[in-house]
C-alpha cells in the first residue's frame, strides 16, 4: 500500500519536473530567438518587367544567398519558408556578351522588399547574370475554327467576337516570321438558338520552343436572333432606255423575299426596295428579256432575294 502511494507521488513529481523543464527550455529558446543575429539565407528569384525585345532563358539563376542582420525569429521563418524576391530586369545592362545587374542595383531591389527590422549586409556575388536572349514581338490576329449549327429560323446576327482578337508573340525572328494568324482549336456548337460564349484553346504551330504567347485561350461569342420572312410586291423600274420611247415590263411588279427579325419586318414596306431592269444590258441583241437587280434595300435585314430574276418588256414610240 505504501509502495503504491510512493510510486504515484514519484510519477507526479516526474511529470511536474518535466513540465517545468519544458517551460524553461521554451523560455530559453524564445529568449534566444528574440536576440539579433548575423547569418545567411537563400532567397528565390522571380524575374519581372522583361523588355519587349528580350526573353528569359532556361539557365537563369533561381536563388541568391544574402547575408543579413535580424532576429532569430526571422531566420527561423526563412528556414521554413523561402522568401521570394522580385527582380526588375528592365534596367539590365549588356556587358561582354551577357545581360547583368550590378551589385548596387541588386541590393537596392532586395532591400526594398525586406521588412524594416532586417538589415541587408552582403550578397554572394558582385553582379547577377541574367540568361536573356534577343527576340522580336509581333501582334497576330486570331481566327475562330467554329462549326455552328443553328435551330431553324435562327441566324447569326453580326460577326463573331473573339476576345482577345489578337495575340502578342515574342520569339526569334526565324520562328515567328511566317506566322500570319492563329486559329482556335475546333469548336462544335449544335442546335443553337440563343447567344453563346465559349472558351477555346489556341492552336500553336510546332517548332516554337523559344517563343512565348501573351494568351493561350480566347473567348468566342456570337449573337443569335430568330428571324422571319415576308414577301413584298415591288414595282420594276426601267433604266437607260432610249429617249422618245415608253417602256412597259411584264410583269410590272416582282416579289422580293426579305428575311429579318420579327420586329424589324413590321417596320419594312415595299417602298424600302428598288428593283431595276437595265436596258443597256441588251447591247443591240434584239432580245426582249432583261435581268432584274435590287439596287436599294432596307438596313438591318439578313437576306433579300428576288423571286423572279427576269422580266419581258415592250417599247412604244412616243
Amino acid at each position: 500500500m505504501v509502495k503504491k502511494i510512493l510510486s504515484g507521488l514519484n510519477r507526479r513529481k516526474v511529470k511536474v519536473f518535466s513540465l517545468f523543464l519544458l517551460c524553461s527550455f521554451l523560455a530559453w529558446f524564445i529568449s534566444n530567438l528574440s536576440d539579433t543575429y548575423e547569418s545567411r539565407s537563400n532567397f528565390i528569384l522571380n524575374f519581372r518587367n522583361l523588355p519587349d525585345t528580350l526573353l528569359l532563358g532556361k539557365h537563369s539563376e533561381e536563388q541568391i544567398e544574402v547575408k543579413m542582420r535580424t532576429s532569430g525569429f526571422q531566420f527561423l521563418y526563412y528556414n521554413f519558408f523561402k522568401k521570394r524576391i522580385n527582380i526588375d530586369v528592365s534596367d539590365v545592362k549588356y556587358q561582354n556578351g551577357n545581360y547583368v545587374l550590378d551589385e548596387d542595383e541588386l541590393k537596392k531591389q532586395i532591400d526594398q522588399q525586406l521588412s524594416q527590422n532586417i538589415s541587408l549586409l552582403d550578397l554572394d556575388r558582385r553582379q547577377l547574370t541574367v540568361d536573356l536572349y534577343q527576340v522580336e514581338a509581333r501582334k497576330v490576329p486570331i481566327r475562330a475554327n467554329l462549326s455552328l449549327q443553328l435551330q431553324q429560323n435562327h441566324i447569326l446576327e453580326g460577326n463573331l467576337q473573339i476576345e482577345p482578337d489578337s495575340v502578342m508573340i515574342k520569339g526569334p525572328s526565324a520562328e515567328i516570321d511566317t506566322i500570319k494568324e492563329l486559329w482556335t482549336a475546333p469548336i462544335q456548337l449544335n442546335n443553337v438558338s440563343t447567344d453563346f460564349a465559349t472558351e477555346a484553346l489556341l492552336n500553336f504551330p510546332k517548332g516554337l520552343e523559344n517563343s512565348v504567347f501573351s494568351n493561350s485561350r480566347v473567348t468566342v461569342t456570337g449573337k443569335v436572333a430568330k428571324f422571319s420572312e415576308k414577301v413584298f410586291d415591288v414595282p420594276v423600274r426601267m433604266i437607260n432606255f432610249p429617249e422618245g420611247f415608253q417602256v412597259k415590263t411584264f410583269p410590272s411588279t416582282v416579289t422580293v423575299l426579305c428575311k429579318a427579325g420579327v420586329d424589324r419586318l413590321k417596320e419594312i414596306t415595299a417602298a424600302d426596295f428598288e428593283v431595276v431592269a437595265d436596258y443597256a444590258q441588251l447591247q443591240g441583241t434584239g432580245n426582249n428579256t432583261l435581268f432584274l437587280k435590287i439596287i436599294n434595300s432596307p438596313e438591318r435585314v439578313y437576306d433579300v432575294k428576288l423571286q423572279e430574276t427576269t422580266v419581258n418588256f415592250v417599247m412604244e414610240q412616243l
